[in-house]
């Protein structure tokens, strides 16, 4: 096994150092070892047989790794930038969760230490997990432990409860402020939402929303004066709820601090 394991192993710390720029950032995924023995097997049997044909097909499936990689980043910069990466409509963006409401896209967190809760549809039965993972099958695998401890079929599953509690909450809350320092769309100084003269606020210059934050009136002022809205649309004093003349990213009960998008957080410099 220990060619395949080589093999395999290469392929995995090529594709962390493209995407991380360093080898250890990232561990290669768990395989079986009854999945390696018998990939090992096939892999001899094409070195022994067809000879270079063998070194072709490793490296075909290098080729194939590198494509995937490219389009996984290609999708993760896609959702750094607010769009879906399916339909490049914006995205509805929350503390744990992003979804587009156009072709249904989602992403979200699971909740740490909470788990989940799948709710059967022929009984009152509820079967409890660290995780969960809907499969394009439509069953469900149920994570405790890092091990499948349950595999429900689709038409058993009624619906999953993913138990958030105030505590995990406040804990995300706290994550994001200490790995995030939000900065005036002014003066670039940092801006704390808990002091006086804090301003958040909805622009649409062009034809979608932004929001734009300030740690003081007189900088909020001054970006009015020098960023006056368009006459039409009056977004300084318009409730952006009552209004539909721009492509909106934000919920109408976004106005929480940690509900800003991560694009108009800068990283805390260290």
């Amino acid at each position: 096994m220990s060619l395949t394991k080589k093999i395999m192993g290469l392929v995995f710390k090529e594709d962390a150092e493209k995407k991380s720029g360093h080898a250890d950032d990232l561990s290669a995924p768990s395989i079986p070892d009854e999945s390696l023995d018998i990939l090992d097997q096939d892999m001899h049997r094409l070195m022994e047989e067809m000879g270079t044909r063998g070194e072709t097909v490793q490296r075909e499936a290098e080729k194939e790794i590198r494509s995937a990689s490219e389009e996984t980043l290609k999708r993760l910069h896609a959702q750094k930038r607010g769009r879906c990466p399916v339909c490049s409509i914006p995205l509805r963006q929350h503390l744990a969760a992003s979804i587009c409401d156009s072709c249904g896209w989602h992403t979200f967190d699971f909740p740490r230490g909470g788990g989940v809760k799948i709710h059967l549809s022929d009984s009152d039965g509820i079967i409890e997990g660290d995780k969960c993972y809907f499969l394009k099958t439509g069953e469900v695998l149920v994570i405790n432990r890092d091990v499948v401890s349950a595999k429900i079929p689709s038409k058993s599953v009624n619906w999953v409860d993913y138990c958030w509690d105030d505590q995990a909450i406040e804990d995300q809350h706290k994550q994001l402020a200490e790995r995030m320092t939000l900065r005036c769309d002014w003066c670039n100084n940092a801006a704390d939402p808990e002091k006086d003269g804090f301003h958040s606020v909805h622009v649409a210059f062009g034809a979608s929303q932004a929001r734009y934050c300030f740690c003081q009136d007189e900088c909020y002022e001054s970006f009015r004066r020098m960023y006056p809205s368009r006459v039409d649309r009056n977004c300084y004093e318009r409730n952006c709820a009552e209004c539909n003349l721009c492509i909106k990213r934000y919920d109408d009960d976004s106005d929480a601090i940690h509900m800003l998008a991560k694009d108009y957080l800068a990283a805390r410099s260290r």
